[in-house]
């Protein structure tokens, strides 16, 4: 056996300097890095669809460009009604399901997601002479007319030199026939939230005289009645753009904001009980290394929240069940080691070789064991639902973040105190009785 070396002070203070500056960042952050953390659709409530895809036109293929079109168009719709991290994900060959967390009104929000706007400019004739494909991106805009202050909508043409043609044509017609006419027409049955909005003539938008050429990108429309909710609407809509698909609602799914608080409520309560038991075991069966876990889990638990809030997803249900199994995972990760280690003590080992052997024998089964869930949580990520996803996702972050807390903070820790030599020959700190010491 390894004599005893003189006390050291050194790694005791560097410990302790640690517990400090770790207590003080977690009791300073924790509570503004839980409120930041967006909540799912079970845990505050909202509501769900699921939709089944198909063509637009005939003859056009449902596939996955089509439907990762759709998708894109849906999140610039479900910005319009101010969502925060919104849930919009394609399930199988022709199905798209949309999670609304915090949305209470699924009328509203139902139409907005399948409203259709086209914007035409046209002649007194009725002939259209351009369209919503001729609008760029994003390209309308609200604001006020500098002449009147009257909200007025900027529309931003993708070609100058086309809406040039248009208004030359246009001026040299007869006086009382040189009129550039804008409508915005909407699709059947689900034109009962844009008349809310529009109030009145909700498909004729302006008509202007046009006794020059323009040769711009900017087309301004006005007037007299416009009201800033009609402006906001008509720009919002036009930027969320068309569906190239038409969607049919299979399923739907709402959850009250009450059921969810209650969910969270419980499913929370049942955390803490889970993990109080953790450290509670930990404690008992492994003494002072058992300290040393409950204080990296501890930690662990910080790290997992603060990662998750900083990539902005939403914490559902299946979330804080993995989060909890992440818990169990990073234990057993110091379960390996600390067996390890009680087991070189058996042999004979002094402390200090016990730790390093055991450390690093345990880092490979360490890994191995992390490695295989990772391949898993990475499979159901890619061809899970949306709620399996969210557990995949958690469980991926408390696996990563496990490598830094259970595996390398609990042996900086526990270093330290071997390091200092305090612990020499105190087997029952480490859950070893000396007669089962061969040596000894």
């Amino acid at each position: 056996m390894a004599k005893k070396g003189p006390f050291k002070k050194g790694p005791i203070a560097t410990f302790f300097l640690i517990i400090i500056l770790l207590a003080a960042v977690i009791s300073q952050t924790v509570m503004g890095v839980a409120k930041d953390i967006s909540l799912g659709l079970d845990l505050q409530g909202g509501f769900e669809i699921l939709y089944e895809v198909t063509p637009a036109v005939d003859g056009d293929v449902i596939d996955q460009n089509a439907l990762t079109a759709t998708v894109s168009a849906l999140n610039q719709r479900v910005n319009v009604l101010g969502v925060s991290e919104p849930n919009i994900q394609i399930e199988g060959e022709d199905r798209i399901r949309v999670q609304l967390a915090g949305v209470e009104d699924q009328h509203t929000a139902r139409e907005m997601l399948s409203t259709e706007a086209q914007l035409t400019f046209r002649d007194v004739n009725d002939e259209i002479l351009l369209d919503g494909t001729d609008l760029q991106q994003n390209g309308a805009s609200t604001g006020f007319d500098p002449n009147t202050g009257n909200p007025m909508v900027t529309l931003t043409l993708k070609d100058a030199a086309r809406f040039a043609e248009v208004t030359n044509d246009i001026r040299l017609r007869p006086p009382g026939e040189n009129l550039l006419v804008i409508w915005l027409d909407f699709e059947e049955g689900v034109d009962s939230y844009q008349e809310e909005v529009m109030k009145e003539e909700p498909k004729f938008l302006s008509a202007a005289s046009v006794d020059r050429v323009i040769d711009s990108r900017d087309v301004q429309i006005t007037g007299p009645n416009f009201t800033v909710e009609e402006t906001n609407f008509i720009s919002e809509i036009l930027n969320a753009g068309s569906l190239p698909v038409q969607l049919e609602e299979i399923y739907s799914n709402s959850v009250g904001a009450s059921l969810g608080e209650q969910a969270m409520e419980k499913t929370i309560y049942a955390g803490f009980i889970g993990v109080a038991l953790i450290f509670l075991y930990m404690i008992i069966y492994y003494r002072f290394m058992g300290v040393m876990a409950v204080v990296t889990l501890s930690a662990y638990i910080y790290l997992v929240l603060l990662v998750f809030n900083l990539m902005n997803a939403v914490l559902t249900l299946p979330g804080i069940a993995a989060l909890i199994l992440g818990v169990g995972m990073a234990v057993d990760a110091n379960i390996l080691t600390y067996e390890r280690i009680k087991e070189e003590l058996r042999v004979g080992k002094s402390v200090m070789s016990a730790f390093k052997a055991g450390s690093k024998r345990a880092l490979t089964t360490i890994m191995d064991a992390n490695i295989t869930s990772l391949l898993a949580a990475g499979v159901m990520f890619v061809y899970g639902t949306s709620s399996v996803q969210g557990f995949a996702v958690m469980l991926i972050v408390g696996i990563l973040v496990s490598f830094v807390t259970a595996v390398y903070g609990a042996r900086l820790l526990l270093g330290l105190w071997i390091n200092s030599r305090i612990l020499n020959k105190k087997y029952w700190l480490f859950g070893v009785k000396e007669d089962e010491i061969d040596e000894l």
